[in-house]
């Protein structure tokens, strides 16, 4: 059987990594990319120590202008892409009139334009081949409003609409799309977001990076649309329906500076 390829963003560490150590362990070859070139040097010496499949890297920072098309010409040398892993992204805490721009647009830039333009520019060959799979990685965040997180959140919300809606158009092509949306994990996550960063001091609830990336690969393999790992997690994605727009951009609020205070 020919070897199959995936391509994994945010590939050096956290969900990225452990999606990426799943993939070769079922013998798929690697294309990882990550702006972190040291760290993701060190993870392909340690693939090519113990596992047999190619690993080839790209160093890009996924929150630049034209960074998917960069990565769509380089890759067409090496292979067609079977997986598609859009895991890159980071958070920033903080009041929206008061947290930095260029920050924020490297963020909307990363999770909205790159993750989107990377699937556009991926999609038709799947399509045409009748067989791939692409993991958006969403959030929790996703399902409300939040308030001292503000744009993390909308970015979120926007990839697991974009990723169920276009899930939706491609039923009947062989090509899946899911969307993983984790609650807090273990991951360098939170050291990018701010020192002040609820993240940094919730410690309920808080899962471990492989049993999350575990949960979301099952999930694309399954081709199930929206994974939630986590029993309690499942529930909290459920509380918008049953109380007002505004309740749930309270409770956030509350939740968010209460943990800021810990």
């Amino acid at each position: 059987m020919k070897t199959k390829t995936a391509l994994v963003t945010g590939a050096a560490s956290g969900l990225g990594y452990e999606l990426a150590l799943l993939l070769i362990k079922d013998e798929y070859n690697l294309i990882l990319v990550d702006i972190d070139e040291s760290k993701l040097k060190k993870v392909k010496a340690y693939f090519n120590e113990t596992y047999k499949n190619e690993v080839h890297l790209l160093i890009k920072d996924l929150s630049q202008p034209n960074v998917a098309q960069e990565i769509f010409n380089e890759t067409k040398d090496i292979a067609l892409i079977d997986v598609l892993i859009n895991n890159a992204g980071f958070g920033l805490f903080g009041t929206f009139v008061n947290t930095d721009w260029k920050r924020e647009s490297d963020m909307l830039h990363l999770h909205i334009l790159t993750t989107t333009h990377l699937t556009k520019l991926l999609l038709p060959t799947m399509i045409s081949r009748k067989t791939g799979k692409v993991l958006n990685i969403s959030s929790l965040a996703a399902f409300q409003p939040g308030p001292l997180m503000s744009m993390y959140y909308a970015s979120k919300s926007y990839i697991l609409s974009f990723s169920e809606a276009i899930a939706n158009e491609l039923r009947g092509t062989g090509v899946t799309v899911t969307a993983l949306c984790p609650g807090p994990t273990k991951t360098l996550f939170q050291k990018t977001v701010s020192s002040g960063c609820s993240e940094n001091k919730i410690s309920f609830n808080m899962a471990c990076a492989d049993d999350v990336a575990r949960y979301g690969y099952n999930a694309m393999k399954k081709g199930k649309t929206v994974a939630i790992p986590g029993f309690f997690n499942k529930f909290l994605s459920t509380i918008p329906r049953f109380v007002t727009r505004n309740m749930a951009t309270k409770i956030v609020r509350n939740i968010q500076e209460k943990n800021r205070a810990l």
